[in-house]
């Protein structure tokens, strides 16, 4: 008996069908069987499941008679199940690699539930993705089971069948099927969950929503969308089968409301002579089943009046909406007003030269290479007062004790930024800053660039996709010092941005820590992190993609890899800040975290702090490599799609063929280099030791106080040139290092 049985109802997908059976046969799980139900689908569909069928005895192929419908569909496939889950698949949407094996594990965890609900993600047909927004939902139900009365806030999920597992015995003991009719996941859902008495959640993207252009049944003009009146009629004939379930009449009132104003709202449901009729079936439907001495809430209060009524209080919406957008348009005009006004006063007092004012990475707190200074700025130079810019209150919140901030775009930020002497950021200040004579500007960067940047992006139309290489030129005008950790930097930064600073050859502030660490560090933030003392830590730190929309990849099964490190190992994975807020950790990322199979440490503040906890870094075409090295400990580069990654991008130099240590080209390479031991052997060393020599040639350990000494206090220090005054960049340069 397989643990999944997978029912795939198909019409009209021909051009969809075999990605979505390729996603389900390809998992790395195999305990699982297909019911595909051709529902007399015009097109190939059926030729197609049975060309499948033939070629993988787990798939099994209903031909119906005559169309049936969705939902009959369905149940047609229902007798044919042996799984101990079922699972609903539309035929056009597809599973995320690793998702049945997660569900698996999930269904161990949580000892067999009757449900499982798991995550989702919408994919456009434009190449999109956007995850769920509800997803923070499955984490917060915790790891426990839980009915629907526990926790309430799991029916605002996104009520389809295709986000849930349901176990069979409890499927068949309460009889569920589908209803014919459009939104036949209406009378299923609710039923279903309002009687599970056992419900567990799976914080994972286990499936793409494919959001078609066309051909989406529920987006076809029609006299069909009238179904839904006789879905909610099920779903109150059955609460009123289950005494125990009364309960619920009101919430589900409600939401019967709700749900059909939603689909009289939207234009491309009704046919416009059908609206006025649509609208008084749902105000009978409303009147007949609200519960008795419940108020009806406001926003529903419209179902209470006539159709015209209806009408009028849309038209005075939409209204209300304009009148809210004009004058959003004019406080903001009248603020920039504002703005420009105390800028002009502010800019008529001096500079102070003791005023310096940090951001880093889009005003997102104390961190990076500005952090570093500001620190070392408050111990050796406490004449210096550092103000530090951030995006919100939230952020400002989180700020340690002691730092003077402003928010980004308030009075106090206009008052600060119009009299700092000097300016330390490693993003570009906004473009409505305007700089004014005599204050400095410090441009820390983040990091050793290995992929093409700014200008270097123009022959790279892909890789620039939503950057403005102009703007952010004319930004960089306002440079006055750039900071290069070694050569290399250098000659990109003046390459890619060819603008009138001086190069500051002081290292890379923020590096300072690696240099200087104790024998304790990284056990103080193994500590942290709940890392076993004695482990090995493999700290994985992969790059963001161009070739990709979104920019993110699974190039390495996680779970897998962790497996294979064995007893004794610990895998850590940080990803590249852009995919820290996507879709990225949903795809399995933050389920093996709170499983304790891997670390994630992406929202560890302080990058620093992860690779000193580490004792060998897995990386693909992160800079992270670069600041890496100057610990000395081995690092591998996972190079499986190199070609791609320099063709669509651009790199300086190939870092496969001057890499800082072994290299994989697959994942079976990268598997056995772990577990044979050679990452850390004699030709690793010899590797990373050339590579320090090239890129770790200005960071002593002193480079923040190179910066604060040198750059905003005017002394003269020892050790690595600080500045030098480049020649004009000339386009097409081609690198020394290439």
């Amino acid at each position: 008996m397989p643990r999944f049985s997978i029912i795939v109802p198909c019409f009209k997908v021909q051009g969809f069908l075999r990605e979505c059976l390729d996603s389900v046969l390809e998992q790395s799980y195999r305990d699982l069987e297909v019911i595909a139900v051709d529902d007399r689908s015009p097109d190939g569909c059926g030729a197609i499941l049975d060309e499948y069928a033939a070629l993988d005895d787990r798939v099994r192929v209903l031909h119906l008679p005559e169309n049936a419908g969705l939902g009959r569909a369905r149940n047609a496939g229902l007798p044919h199940a042996s799984g101990d889950y079922l699972f609903f698949l539309d035929s056009d949407d597809t599973l995320t690699p690793g998702a049945l094996r997660a569900m698996s594990d999930r269904l161990d965890e949580a000892a067999d539930p009757d449900v499982l609900v798991f995550d989702y993600a919408r994919t456009y047909w434009w190449g999109g993705t956007r995850r769920n927004a509800l997803a923070h939902v499955l984490a917060d139900c915790g790891d426990a089971t839980f009915t629907a009365a526990e926790h309430p806030e799991i029916l605002d999920l996104l009520m389809v069948v295709w986000n849930k597992v349901y176990r069979r015995d409890f499927v068949t003991e309460n009889e569920f099927r589908f209803p014919p009719g459009y939104y036949e996941d209406t009378p299923w859902t609710f039923p279903v969950m309002l009687s599970a008495r056992r419900i567990a959640t799976l914080d994972r993207i286990c499936l793409n929503y494919r959001q078609r252009r066309q051909g989406n049944i529920l987006s076809t003009t029609s006299r069909k969308h009238f179904d839904i009146h006789d879905q909610y009629e099920r779903v109150f004939t059955f609460v009123d089968s289950r005494p125990e379930l009364a309960g619920w009449r009101p919430y589900l009132h409600r939401k019967m409301g709700e749900h059909c104003l939603d689909i009289l709202a939207k234009p491309d449901r009704l046919p416009p002579s059908d609206r006025g009729e649509f609208f008084r079936r749902t105000a009978e439907l409303f009147a007949r089943h609200r519960p008795a001495g419940e108020p009806v809430p406001a926003e529903l209060r419209v179902l209470q009046g006539p159709y015209a009524a209806y009408v009028a209080w849309r038209q005075g919406t939409r209204a209300g909406r304009e009148l809210a957008r004009r004058a959003a348009q004019a406080r903001g005009a009248a603020a920039e007003r504002a703005r420009r006004g105390v800028g002009v006063v502010q800019s008529r007092r001096p500079l102070d030269p003791r005023l310096v004012v940090y951001s880093a990475f889009s005003h997102r707190g104390v961190l990076g290479d500005p952090g570093a200074v500001y620190r070392k700025a408050r111990e050796i130079a406490p004449q210096l007062r550092g103000v530090w810019v951030v995006r919100d209150e939230e952020t400002a919140d989180r700020l340690p004790d002691g730092v003077e901030h402003v928010l980004l775009d308030s009075p106090a930020y206009r008052r600060v930024t119009a009299r700092a002497g000097f300016f330390i950021n490693n993003v570009n200040w906004p473009g409505t800053l305007a700089k004014r004579p005599g204050s400095v500007h410090i441009h820390t960067h983040q990091g050793t660039p290995l992929k093409y940047m700014a200008a270097d992006l123009l022959d790279r139309p892909g890789a620039r996709h939503g950057v403005d290489v102009p703007q952010m030129l004319r930004r960089a005008d306002r440079w006055d010092h750039s900071l290069v950790a070694n050569p290399h930097s250098e000659l990109v930064w003046e390459r890619a941005y060819p603008c009138h600073f001086t190069s500051a050859r002081t290292g890379s502030p923020r590096n300072d820590v690696l240099v200087n660490a104790d024998a304790q560090a990284g056990p103080r933030v193994r500590a942290r992190l709940g890392i076993p003392a004695d482990h090995t830590v493999v700290l994985y730190a992969p790059t963001r993609r161009e070739y990709v929309r979104g920019g993110h990849v699974d190039r390495i099964d996680l779970a897998r890899f962790a497996a294979g490190l064995g007893e004794g190992h610990t895998l850590v994975v940080r990803l590249h800040p852009s995919l820290a807020t996507g879709h990225a950790r949903g795809m399995g990322l933050s389920d093996l975290h709170r499983r304790g199979i891997v670390v994630d440490a992406t929202d560890v503040p302080d990058v620093e702090d992860v690779m000193l906890a580490s004792d060998v870094l897995v990386t693909d075409y992160s800079a992270l490599m670069f600041d890496y090295a100057l610990l000395d400990r081995p690092i591998v580069v996972h190079a499986d799609d190199w070609a791609a990654y320099a063709a669509s991008r651009g790199t300086y130099f190939d870092i496969t063929a001057e890499p800082p240590g072994h290299v994989s080209r697959s994942y079976e390479e990268l598997a056995g280099l772990m577990a044979s031991g050679s990452w850390r052997d004699e030709e690793s060393a010899r590797l990373r030791a050339a590579f320090r020599e090239r890129f770790c040639v200005f960071d002593d350990g002193r480079a923040a106080e190179r910066v604060v000494r040198t750059l905003l206090l005017g002394e003269d220090m020892t050790g690595p040139a600080t500045v030098r005054v480049p020649a004009p960049a000339v386009p097409g340069d081609v690198l020394a290092s290439r």
